[in-house]
């Protein structure tokens, strides 16, 4: 950078773009030092540096911080002097640090974090996924909703409304939080797919009895390691006595704010991604929706309608549909317990393919 106006332009050309990075500029010297009033340099997450705010001495200090400052989201000033109340001492936003190897001056800097919005992807269209939405947009999240029926003119407050596949498809720059509120309809295959991405949190909004049959289900399909399932937030959000869609909202939007500023005492990222196994989702080729399907789930009875056929497998050429996933699970691992014995009607059952 040649000067300080480049580097502020380079800052809010990252900031433009969503990057995450820390500014420092040093704000007052007491010489010798070589530093002066002003410079500036912009903190990348992977440590690297560009401008100047110090020496080889002053430099990994001011990295460590900024690197601490993009994790927790707090700007601190550093005090770097010869001698001072203690290394690392921290109190009001001061950081104060004694340098054994610094010039003898005094360098004080001050290390902003540039984050950029949280992005917030809610699964469903149910009522609290409507009151999250809307508060979530206006406590400053970039909210998309994901949904093959949501109706994009029913969130307003959402920068994007999009089907289910995309929950396991579309990219991020930043790690999302993903809150699955479906309740009931697509529980086990959204919260699946959010844990197969490498983002900041999931949670699933459910009572802790079906809370426990999709982290059952999780543990059953074997898609997923146990460390992966035991990140799941189940039941999401803080307890706070809520009752109605938006306290529901309200309490999942405070958990969510405990995670983004390191103060959530649980497992909340799932970690590293992996499509292993990935379930087949409605629209997703390898889907078996061919043929004619069998409409009344053969583990539990249940009658399907057809446009509400989501939850598929083949067997032996014939295609089954199941009420929930938990069937479809038990069928899969054992399909001869279900299935009517060679010869038996199914036709009365089965519903043609739409023309």
């Amino acid at each position: 950078m040649s000067g300080g106006r480049s580097i502020h332009a380079r800052a809010a050309a990252l900031e433009a773009d969503g990057r995450v990075f820390a500014f420092a500029t040093v704000v007052a010297v007491r010489r010798p030092t070589s530093a002066r009033p002003g410079a500036a340099g912009i903190i990348h997450p992977d440590g690297t540096i560009e401008g100047w705010v110090g020496g080889s001495c002053a430099e990994p200090v001011v990295l460590r911080e900024a690197l601490r400052a993009m994790a927790d989201g707090q700007p601190r000033l550093l005090r770097l002097s010869r001698e001072g109340p203690g290394e690392g001492r921290r109190a009001d936003g001061v950081v104060e640090l004694v340098m054994s190897c610094h010039s003898g001056g005094t360098l004080e800097i001050y290390v902003e974090p540039h984050l950029p919005a949280p992005h917030l992807w809610v699964a469903g269209t149910t009522p609290i996924a409507g009151a999250l939405v809307a508060l979530g947009a206006a406590a400053g999240w970039r909210v998309t909703v994901f949904d093959p029926d949501a109706d994009a003119d029913a969130f307003p407050g959402a920068e994007a409304v999009l089907g289910e596949r995309e929950l396991c498809t579309l990219e991020f720059a930043t790690a999302p939080f993903v809150v699955v509120a479906t309740q009931g309809v697509w529980d086990e295959e959204a919260t699946a797919a959010a844990l197969r991405r490498d983002v900041a949190y999931v949670g699933l909004i459910a009572s802790p009895t079906r809370a426990a049959v999709v982290r059952a289900w999780l543990r059953d399909e074997g898609t997923l390691p146990e460390e992966r399932v035991a990140a799941l937030r189940a039941p999401a959000g803080i307890d706070l006595g809520a009752e109605t869609a938006e306290e529901v909202a309200l309490s999942i939007l405070a958990e969510l704010v405990q995670v983004r500023r390191g103060r959530a005492g649980f497992v909340a990222a799932p970690g590293p991604a992996t499509i292993a196994g990935r379930p087949a989702f409605r629209g997703d080729p390898a889907a078996p929706i061919v043929g004619d399907i069998v409409l009344v789930d053969p583990v539990c009875g249940m009658r399907v309608g057809r446009h509400e056929a989501r939850h598929l497998a083949e067997h032996d050429g014939v295609v089954y549909a199941f009420c929930a996933m938990v069937c479809r699970t038990r069928f899969i691992h054992d399909p001869a317990a279900f299935v009517p014995p060679a010869g038996s009607p199914i036709s009365s059952e089965v519903e043609p393919p739409e023309a």
